[in-house]
């Protein structure tokens, strides 16, 4: 069964301030993101499970905080693993997110240098690092651009994680986006590191970018380290796997490359929980 790695909540109030206005550029006046707890149960009744992201970005707005996950979670905690997330800019994020994780029962940690605005590979995050490969916890980034003008491009590069993956060897980290539009960057960082992936959440809404993103995976011979997630609320679960089965539409009555069925269907039932020792 499909199982989503990449999964949000959002519920009144924890979009504000650069996100919303950047949303609501982005998308219209009247468009508003929402993800409470009862919206994503129904979302995801069909399928095995998800990832669901606390996030800590109080620079650009979003905010969503590890209690409120953790509790939703705990609702169904045989299909949903709730990711933590703290500000590396805070003097006792080591301490929240060990709290997170020991005391809320949350089972990874969600980080996105261009909304939170830190620079990865700054050593002076490394301890937090240090903690989730202690803890046993995997990293989830979003690591690519994003719609918010006060966030760091600079520092949202898939690159930038390559000291991370050679100083923490056996930190499990999952590239979100396939690190868009730095794709071919990203392919070949989680090639060279055996616990790094990549996920394929929200390519899903462009059509050839993300057929080019899976041939470029298979002609690395990087598929196996695919992951599949949606992004929801922004994509549903349903609507990305309707990609990743549509993906050759790109090539039809072209001599264009095709992704192959059998790497399809391995992207669509990847074991995600046992890849990343959730279960």
């Amino acid at each position: 069964m499909i199982f989503d790695c990449h999964t949000h909540l959002f519920g009144p109030g924890m979009i504000s301030g650069a996100a919303d206005a950047a949303i609501r550029r982005a998308w219209g006046e009247d468009m508003r993101i929402e993800a409470t707890p009862e919206q994503h149960a129904a979302s995801l009744k069909p399928y095995r499970g998800a990832i669901v992201l606390a996030f800590a970005a109080h620079a650009t707005g979003m905010v969503v905080p590890n209690a409120y996950v953790a509790d939703y979670c705990r609702s169904d905690p045989d299909r949903l693993f709730g990711f933590a997330s703290v500000d590396p800019s805070d003097w006792d994020c080591v301490a929240q997110f060990e709290t997170a994780v020991r005391e809320l029962g949350l089972r990874g940690l969600k980080l996105g240098p261009i909304y939170q605005n830190f620079h990865p590979e700054d050593k002076r995050h490394f301890a937090l690092y240090a903690k989730a490969q202690e803890l046993g916890v995997p990293v989830l980034w979003h690591q690519g651009t994003s719609f918010v003008p006060e966030g760091y491009l600079e520092a949202s590069r898939p690159a930038a994680l390559d000291p991370i993956a050679r100083a923490f060897p056996e930190l499990k980290m999952i590239i979100a986006h396939m690190g868009h539009p730095w794709i071919d960057e990203c392919i070949a960082l989680v090639r060279k590191h055996p616990n790094l992936y990549m996920d394929v959440s929200a390519l899903g809404s462009r059509p050839w970018q993300f057929y080019n993103a899976l041939v470029s995976a298979v002609e690395y011979g990087a598929q196996d380290k695919l992951l599949f997630g949606s992004d929801y609320p922004f994509f549903t679960t349903e609507r990305m796997a309707e990609a990743v089965q549509g993906i050759n539409a790109p090539a039809e009555g072209t001599r264009l490359p095709r992704v192959p069925e059998r790497v399809i269907e391995q992207l669509l039932h990847r074991p995600t929980p046992e890849l990343l020792g959730l279960v």
